[in-house]
């Protein structure tokens, strides 16, 4: 089973600088961790499952979640995504404007082809993204995302530990704040509104 694991990424981002990005802005005042002005997860280069490449420029003007894990995971991934499904849906019409990203921590089994029937299951507009096995340690590594491959019983049904938390980006493509697993879906959508 995937270990909830973010006590060791909270303890990363305690040194961030919490001030807004912009000093004339005021500080906003979030139920979750505020890493603005972290300087890790500036960005990605990876493939969604439709084939195209992407970087978060490419959802400038969205309010952007960024989550780390694969398709078999039998807890957290699921029901990260589902909560993220029902934060869309209860934001109404702003939800347009939110944009929830899935990487997966597997690209072995994780192809183009499971992650387009996998991802948008949830809500049609999440995206999946992908790369080779080497972008994806770069990435994981750029997010300090944790990693633990763990053997099955066969080659091919090991599982995977991994930190279980989200990334948040504002509608300017800046790294905001670090979603908690497990916690509910209402400080996710009162610190989203705040960014919308």
């Amino acid at each position: 089973m995937t270990r909830i694991l973010f006590a060791g990424v909270l303890a990363l981002l305690a040194g961030c600088d919490p001030q807004a990005p912009s000093s004339g802005a005021p500080k906003l005042s979030f139920q979750n961790v505020d890493v603005t002005g972290a300087n890790f997860a500036q960005d990605f280069a990876l493939n969604d499952h439709k084939g195209e490449r992407r970087t978060l420029a490419d959802f400038r003007g969205k309010v952007v979640t960024v989550f780390f894990g694969f398709t078999q995971c039998p807890d957290i991934c699921p029901s990260t995504l589902a909560d993220m499904a029902q934060v869309k849906q209860r934001l109404g019409t702003d939800g347009d404007r939110l944009q929830v990203l899935f990487v997966t921590l597997d690209p072995e089994r994780d192809t183009r082809a499971v992650l387009a029937q996998y991802v948008p299951g949830f809500d049609p507009s999440f995206i999946g993204l992908y790369g080779s096995p080497q972008e994806t340690a770069k990435t994981a590594k750029d997010f300090k995302v944790f990693v633990e491959k763990v053997p099955g019983k066969t080659p091919t049904s090991y599982t995977i530990n991994h930190t279980a938390g989200s990334y948040v980006y504002d509608r300017q493509g800046r790294l905001r704040l670090f979603l908690k697993h497990g916690q509910g879906i209402e400080p996710v959508i009162a610190d989203i509104k705040q960014l919308l």
